[in-house]
């Protein structure tokens, strides 16, 4: 039976399981597949609370950060930090060097959770008062040995309640350094509690969790729901696209959720007689689009339901049954959206869209979210301008670009400033452009982003040469290569070569015209895979023709037409 009983804090939903021997977590190591119930779960993270809050060091912040893989590790540490009324900062394992230590101690994190894999992230990093723990070894598991017999609610930093920070999740925007946004257990708890009534979660359930959990996505959209609904939830350490439908018939499962590109690899794989043999009824996230969406219903018989609602949680946009193709949906409950022209603070028209769903006035109709009403942004941590920015003349603006039709349907249209999302992340333009300018045959370097085929972005960078000097590329791949700060999403797809860099009447680099040209240019351009694997090649007439098809397949070849025009 599910509970129906709303909780006030994720503390209480762990404390629910307690007791409860069905099924709770499923994972695969390299001694073979596992579940455990939820009261070994819960059991879990009750050992880890204790051990947690022995281990926090006195007046600091209950702050710890997780850098691993999608492993068991991962929920029993979630559940520990509610349960102690600590909060935990997720860190991503795509950054790199000086960045990866400034986001571990930019959030006060006092205590690291790692694992072997990633311990070569972390060597030669200053991390002054932050111990690390290492799981899967013999140190740990003696830390652990004296708390085994803990049950929930018996050791806490401060009592867990609804305004408790729980999570400390980085997001993006135009400063350049991630911004750690807050979530409270109260409001986490009643977002889980909210899908889990939106998509019928039951014990029945198998929620299998193949995002990352650093990420905003797989926590609150997957494992809370499964955790109100008392569904068992199935990790996969890290995605595969090959081994989706195995690992999906292996645990039963019936519910996932996506993010940036993965439909897109999945529906790359080779098709299958039993595509359709599985248990999955519903696949929930963002930027599939229309046209993958509609593949993968075909292909494997499962509705994917598109959202939008960033971890911030100060606006969402909720799809309903007569939502039409290439929309997101309507404002989400209590929420006044509205479409505002930033220049003037006053809202944009409605869209004119042609028959076949072209935008026709996106000069006019085109601007960016905001919240007028109550919103459910709990801030960012140590970070007061960027929280005053997102918050100014008392409206929470998204930093994202829509467009609005007459019924009222809302439509994602890309991003105010010089972010670019690749493959579900939030990259800044300015920290891929101080790592490239580190090449010494750069004499100036611009970083922007270029529609990708099917969502979100790609990235791109104009490269003025010193001297006049011939552009090398496999000595720019090998110096990116060697950049131990360049994440893997942030390799530049497309690199323009310019004879100089195009400016302002104020000597600034004039960015604008270099995103409306994107690979459309005079100039000569390289590039390489989507996946950054493989040399860069030159885009010559017939890459330009066939990398066109691609955007035509998918429906999005009007981004490239349409010069000036922020995409999606």
């Amino acid at each position: 039976m599910r509970t129906t009983t709303a909780p006030d804090t994720v503390a209480e939903l762990m404390a629910r399981r307690w007791g409860d021997h069905r099924p709770g977590l499923m994972y695969e190591d390299e001694a073979g597949r596992h579940v455990l119930t939820h009261h070994r779960t819960a059991q879990e993270a009750a050992a880890r609370a204790a051990l947690l809050v022995d281990l926090m060091p006195p007046g600091a912040e209950p702050h710890l950060g997780i850098l691993l893989d999608n492993t068991p590790e991962f929920p029993f540490w979630l559940g520990a930090a509610a349960l102690a009324g600590a909060a935990v900062a997720g860190i991503n394992p795509t950054r790199r060097g000086p960045e990866l230590a400034r986001d571990i101690l930019h959030t006060d994190c006092r205590i690291l959770i790692t694992e072997r894999a990633h311990l070569p992230l972390l060597r030669g990093l200053d991390l002054p008062g932050v111990r690390v723990l290492v799981t899967g070894t013999e140190e740990y598991e003696a830390l652990l040995a004296p708390y085994a017999a803990a049950e929930p609610g018996e050791a806490h930093l401060r009592p867990p309640a609804p305004d408790s920070r729980l999570l400390l999740y980085f997001t993006s925007g135009s400063t350049g350094a991630p911004k750690a946004a807050i979530c409270t257990q109260g409001r986490l708890a009643a977002a889980g509690a909210a899908l889990a009534h939106r998509f019928t979660v039951t014990p029945d359930d198998v929620h299998y969790i193949c995002m990352p959990l650093f990420h905003g996505n797989a926590v609150i959209a997957d494992w809370l729901p499964a955790l109100v609904g008392g569904a068992p939830v199935a990790l996969r350490r890290r995605f595969s696209a090959s081994a989706f439908l195995d690992d999906v018939r292996a645990y039963g499962a019936t519910y996932f959720t996506y993010v940036g590109r993965a439909i897109q690899y999945l529906l790359a794989t080779g098709p299958r007689p039993d595509d359709r043999a599985h248990t999955l009824r519903l696949g929930f996230g963002t930027e599939a689009g229309a046209v993958d969406a509609a593949r993968f219903a075909e292909r494997f018989g499962v509705r994917l339901v598109e959202g939008y609602g960033a971890t911030e949680g100060g606006a969402s946009v909720q799809r309903t049954p007569d939502t039409p193709p290439g929309a997101l949906g309507r404002a989400g409950a209590g929420d006044d959206l509205a479409v505002i022209d930033p220049a003037t603070g006053t809202e944009c028209p409605p869209a004119v869209l042609a028959p076949d769903g072209r935008l026709l006035n996106g000069s006019a109709a085109i601007g960016e979210l905001v919240n007028r009403g109550r919103s459910l942004f709990e801030g960012y941590w140590r970070n007061p301008e960027a929280e005053a920015d997102r918050t100014r003349d008392g409206w929470y603006w998204t930093g994202d670009l829509f467009f609005r039709d007459a019924a009222g349907f809302l439509y994602f249209a890309g991003r105010t400033d010089d972010r670019l999302r690749v493959d579900s992340e939030n990259l800044a333009a300015a920290v891929i452009e101080n790592i490239l300018a580190r090449w010494t045959d750069a004499a100036a370097v611009a970083v922007y982003a270029v529609p990708d085929e099917v969502a979100g972005d790609q990235v791109m960078a104009a490269l003025a040469l010193r001297d006049g000097a011939p552009f090398d590329p496999d000595a720019f791949a090998a110096f990116l290569s060697r950049q131990p700060d360049l994440g893997t999403k942030m390799a530049p797809r497309y690199v323009r070569v310019v004879a100089a860099m195009p400016t302002t009447a104020t000597n600034k680099i004039h960015r604008v015209s270099l995103r409306q040209e994107g690979f459309h240019c005079p100039d000569p351009v390289w590039h390489r895979s989507p996946t950054g694997a493989g040399d860069y090649r030159r885009l010559d007439e017939a890459a330009l023709t066939a990398l066109l098809a691609d955007y035509e397949a998918q429906g999005r070849s009007d981004l490239l037409r349409r010069p000036g025009t922020p995409h999606p």
